[in-house]
């Protein structure tokens, strides 16, 4: 049986937090480095074998005693990140081709997104067992415009047909590695790619849509650290008063 890696990025230095001294991922939330509330959900799942970590190489030793101390044991390797987000995955997804099969199922997720659930990475396994692909996916609720000038507007696609890419996005651990490996021969920096699913999508390859949980975001400016709070807030709520936790924050949809 194919093993299942949990691949986390988190190689970014939190510019965009206003926060010129400790990286977005290892801010403190209800006493837990951020990377280490994300790490323990794929640590609890029991289909998930191993977790490969990158983030900023100064970091790497604080985010090791923080792997001891709260015991995550299926954290194998902490590697130190790229020069952007596609370029720490692909080191992510070369370390994890040193020691496992190429037929591995790996779920590559954004270290400040803690908020995921047990039921998504679930659902994102079977995708790919399925379908070889899959992207997490949530409906978008407001109305989507392009405009390549930021003035003007280009086109409204029909809100109903317009989805929101989280994480995790998951593949075959050779047939992504391949996928990198091909533009990185045509497109070296990754311009443009902002994901996976992009990567895939430039490269014409097929992926297959999962759906998400809302309040899967991702970390990224100071008001998206207080709506993190709040969820936590939120969840215990419920746990304390006995509340089923199916809200569309907590779950996704069967």
């Amino acid at each position: 049986m194919p093993k299942k890696i949990a691949l986390i990025f988190a190689g970014g230095t939190g510019s965009r937090m206003g926060n010129q001294g400790v990286p977005k991922q290892f801010l403190i939330l209800r006493g837990k480095p951020i990377i280490v509330h994300t790490i323990e959900y794929f640590q609890k799942n029991p289909n998930i074998d191993e977790v490969i970590v990158c983030c900023v190489e100064e970091g790497i030793g604080y985010l090791k005693t923080q792997i001891e101390k709260f015991h995550l044991t299926k954290v194998s390797t902490v590697i130190p990140g790229g020069t952007s987000g596609q370029d720490s995955i692909y080191r992510l997804l070369v370390e994890a081709r040193t020691h496992n099969d190429a037929d591995s199922i790996v779920l590559i997720h954004d270290g400040v997104r803690p908020f995921i659930n047990q039921h998504v990475i679930n659902k994102n396994i079977a995708s790919v067992e399925e379908f070889g692909t899959a992207i997490t996916c949530t409906n978008c609720y407001e109305t989507i415009i392009t405009s390549p000038d930021g003035i003007k507007v280009n086109s409204i696609p029909y809100r109903k047909e317009t989805y929101a890419a989280q994480a995790p996005q998951s593949f075959i651990l050779g047939e992504i590695l391949d996928a990198h490996e091909q533009m990185r021969k045509i497109n070296p920096t990754y311009e443009n790619i902002v994901d996976s699913c992009t990567l895939y999508h430039v490269l014409g390859k097929p992926v297959h849509m999962i759906e998400g949980n809302k309040g899967n975001i991702k970390v990224t400016y100071p008001e998206d650290f207080y709506s993190i709070q709040a969820l936590f807030d939120y969840r215990d709520s419920q746990e304390i008063f006995g509340v089923n936790g199916n809200d569309e924050y907590f779950t996704s949809k069967n």
